[in-house]
């Protein structure tokens, strides 16, 4: 329990501080217009190259095992793929069914239906390290995630048609 706690608070206690602090100081000394427009259009790409490289790390050490081990992988996929069609459907009903506007609707689906890998990725190799079979299983996840939810935004967008059709789709 303690290992668990340990992590969350270093994956997210330590990164949730940080942001907090830099938006106040730099929002009062600079103003929000420039903490919205210089510093975050400077900080931003650095969240995907972090990403990246947990992504790389974590495949180069696990990828061997996902090729050896295709029947694991499928185990930990089906049900995966099976919690975000559910979480993602009913969220969206649910919604839909107490009146929310398409965007509050779609977010709250992909939310819902979402996981937070990269936190169980963190605490799965804190707690039982990177070697471990925890481990593997965390990091099947977003290989499945990612296409899965990819693939809901069709859905998402037939159902605005469909079902959201006095309002009209934000232009990209």
């Amino acid at each position: 329990m303690v290992q668990v706690a340990e992590s969350v608070l270093i994956y997210l206690g330590i990164p949730f501080v940080l942001g907090f602090l830099t938006r106040y100081f730099l929002v009062r000394r600079r103003g929000s217009e420039w903490y919205e427009n210089s510093f975050m259009a400077k900080l931003a790409p650095t969240s995907i190259i972090g990403l990246l490289f947990t992504v790389v790390v974590m495949f180069s050490y696990k990828g061997d095992k996902i090729i050896e081990l295709p029947m694991d992988v499928l185990r930990i996929a089906v049900p995966l793929i099976l919690y975000f069609l559910i979480m993602f459907s009913l969220s969206f009903y649910m919604s839909k069914r107490l009146g929310f506007k398409y965007e509050e609707t779609a977010t709250l689906a992909f939310t819902a239906a979402s996981n937070n890998f990269e936190l169980a990725i963190a605490t799965a190799i804190g707690v039982f390290m990177i070697t471990s079979g925890e481990a593997f299983a965390a990091v099947i996840g977003p290989l499945i995630e990612v296409p899965v939810l990819m693939s809901l935004v069709n859905v998402s967008l037939w159902a605005k048609r469909r079902y959201f059709s006095n309002q009209t789709l934000p232009r990209a």
